[in-house]
């Protein structure tokens, strides 16, 4: 192939930030309270309030933390990187190195999607306010190949504000909201400025699979079960709030609104949408009981409302290839995953070329360039950036 990749879901996860990413940027009054690293049992972990948020996989006091036996590789040891203290991922040569031994123009980078869950909501939204910051100065070093996306709070008022900063700041295309996490429902009124706002703002909003979330109450937890039990993440979180989207007409109320769907999958879409459509019919039949009842608001089908609106990635789908009429190929995007266990790097261009070879060469651009290049405008930021 004469072109490079485009990977809409790659990562900065926590084991890799920079140790002082909310101690150097948080207000005085939170700095005490802020997120740091501190060695706990001979570990280096985040620690916020008290609470152990996660793991540090950095160097602390100068020394290298080993690697123990997992029940799972990620992308560095399938690629030989035995050392990870360096924190890759959010050192900006060390990524664009990966990029490039990948064939990956640029990656579509989400943050830690669990930990930033606080009870007192000033430090918490002062801590989503820090770590977008920091991402605005991680991007920069490259942004036409790191694009980063910020995080919005999982409630209505937290998150317009934040909202409002980010389109300020205009460096940014696309927001993060936990779905999984949202209160109230997404039904709720009190979400409608939010959903406004994005429309009229051109944001792309977001919604990514936190797979650890729950993982206390599933049996399968450090058992071979849990490999699997896992799945029910990758759908669960996803199919509640998807389908209000258009049970309660959220995207039919604002058709200039755009989603992307990350690492859910998307083999299991066409059949939820054309349920959807088949509902929708329904509704439209029993029209004369519904007119009694002040008539029916969900006039567009389910289905042209996903194909105008939706996007979702996939790394490896084999289902999904062989779906593509039902919905297209102008709204999916390939990802790479870089560095989950889940990843493809540093195989990317081998994995598509044996998921994708019975499609036509135009198909495979699409999936792996053109549509993500078209919908963060890529390509014309590249042409501005030559002509300047």
């Amino acid at each position: 192939m004469d072109y490079r990749f485009i990977s809409c879901d790659d990562h900065l996860d926590l084991n890799n930030l920079p140790a002082d990413l909310w101690t150097a940027r948080m207000a005085a009054k939170f700095r005490d309270r802020a997120p740091h690293v501190e060695r706990r049992d001979g570990r280096a972990v985040w620690v916020c309030e008290g609470k152990v948020w996660g793991g540090w996989g950095g160097r602390l006091d100068g020394i290298v933390p080993t690697r123990a036996k997992l029940p799972f590789f990620n992308a560095f040891d399938r690629g030989g990187i035995t050392d990870q203290s360096e924190r890759r991922p959010a050192v900006p040569e060390l990524r664009l190195a990966d990029m490039d031994r990948d064939g990956v123009e640029a990656h579509v980078m989400y943050g830690p999607v669990t930990a930033i869950d606080l009870p007192d909501q000033e430090l918490r939204d002062a801590c989503y306010r820090a770590y977008n910051d920091w991402l605005e100065e991680f991007c920069a070093v490259a942004p036409g190949r790191l694009i980063g996306v910020p995080q919005v709070p999982e409630y209505p008022d937290s998150a317009i504000k934040e909202l409002e900063r980010l389109i300020a700041k205009g460096c940014f295309r696309q927001v993060l909201m936990q779905v999984a996490l949202a209160k109230p429902r997404l039904h709720d009124q009190a979400w409608e400025p939010f959903w406004r706002l994005l429309e009229q703002s051109g944001m792309i909003l977001s919604w990514h699979v936190t797979v650890f979330l729950g993982v206390g109450n599933d049996p399968g937890q450090g058992k071979i079960a849990g490999t699997f039990t896992v799945t029910k993440a990758l759908i669960g979180q996803f199919l509640d709030p998807f389908v209000d989207l258009f049970a309660w007409g959220i995207l039919e109320r604002h058709p200039k609104l755009r989603l992307v769907l990350v690492e859910g999958g998307l083999g299991w879409l066409p059949w939820v949408v054309q349920e959807l459509d088949y509902r929708h019919w329904r509704l439209w039949e029993a029209k004369e009981f519904w007119a009694e009842k002040g008539g029916i608001d969900l006039v567009t089908k389910p289905s042209e409302i996903f194909k105008r609106q939706v996007y979702a990635t996939f790394q490896e789908d084999h289902v999904a290839m062989d779906l593509l009429k039902y919905y297209g190929d102008d709204q999916v995007l390939w990802a790479s995953d870089y560095p989950h266990p889940d990843s493809i790097w540093p195989n990317s261009h081998a994995t598509v070329e044996r998921q994708m070879k019975h499609l036509s060469p135009e198909t495979i651009r699409k999936l792996t360039r053109d549509n993500a290049a078209k919908l963060y405008r890529l390509d014309q930021f590249a042409a501005r950036q030559a002509a300047e």
